[in-house]
């Protein structure tokens, strides 16, 4: 399976109008790099795959579209029901967007590096972790990565873990085995962990007005309870610093966190969240 956006494309297409006999490419969405050959103005990444100049084109029209090839098919990296889910490139990882809110912190950082950034806030080498929305499963990996001895990364949503499994940015999620992937709804599931089951929680919610439920006191407490005593949680709240609204929104999702019984609640915006403690 081979990996193309507009960036990807435009390359190959320049190299192929130039005559060049090879050129360099990543095909796994900017985590590799390979020589692809150049035969009669297609392009070989292999010895039995064959992209035409015509299907290179086509991808280059479609700026935020990554399309999987595979079977000498373009599958475009998307899923249309409810909502519109869809990978989007970046110059390093993709971003998850749903129906045409990102997912991710993208804009001067690399998606996989902003997630991570919120697992660095709470977690420690031998911590068991608690990741609420998994999506592109990015903090989980994070967190394998710092050394957590165990992170349970809960994701409700089919399509979305149906992307993620395609998506070479989390092919680490499936073989390693301090993580254990959960499909449920964070609200119930949270309901199973026994008190004080977790040293860290990341809690990374679609926004207010898609899961407001996840922002609530029932949740909130819910969150307390299966935190260890001195825990730490990283609640991501979006970017609600807009001149309309001020600080309100976190203001009141600070109250609620006091109220749910967190302690040292302080904000971190550069990472647009709420740390806290247990």
């Amino acid at each position: 399976m081979y990996y193309f956006y507009a960036n990807t494309a435009n390359s190959a297409i320049k190299a192929i109008k130039a005559g060049q006999q090879t050129v360099a490419l990543s095909l796994d969405l900017n985590l590799s790099e390979q020589c692809c050959n150049i035969e009669n103005k297609t392009l070989k990444p292999d010895s039995s795959t064959d992209i035409s100049l015509k299907q290179l084109e086509k991808i280059l029209k479609k700026k935020n579209r990554i399309y999987l090839f595979s079977d000498n098919e373009l599958q475009p990296l998307e899923i249309c029901n409810e909502d519109y889910y869809k990978l989007v490139p970046t110059d390093t990882a993709p971003y998850l967007e749903i129906s045409g809110v990102k997912m991710h912190i993208s804009k001067g950082i690399c998606p996989f590096v902003s997630a991570g950034q919120m697992s660095d806030t709470v977690v420690k080498r031998g911590f068991t972790v608690l990741d609420t929305c998994s999506g592109l499963g990015y903090c989980a990996l994070r967190s394998a990565q710092i050394g957590a001895r165990k992170t349970i990364t809960v994701e409700i949503n089919p399509d979305v873990m149906q992307l993620r499994s395609q998506n070479p940015w989390s092919a680490g999620l499936y073989n390693n085995d301090s993580i254990e992937q959960q499909h449920g709804d964070i609200e119930t599931v949270i309901t199973t962990f026994e008190t004080g089951t977790f040293d860290a929680i990341i809690h990374d919610p679609p926004r207010f007005s898609l899961a407001g439920e996840l922002y609530g006191i029932s949740f909130y407490k819910e969150l307390k309870r299966v935190l260890k005593p001195r825990g730490t949680l990283f609640h991501y709240t979006g970017n609600p610093y807009s001149a309309k609204q001020g600080n309100s929104f976190v203001t009141a999702a600070t109250n609620r966190l006091l109220e749910a019984g967190f302690k040292k609640v302080t904000p971190e915006k550069k990472l647009m969240g709420i740390k806290a403690f247990s």
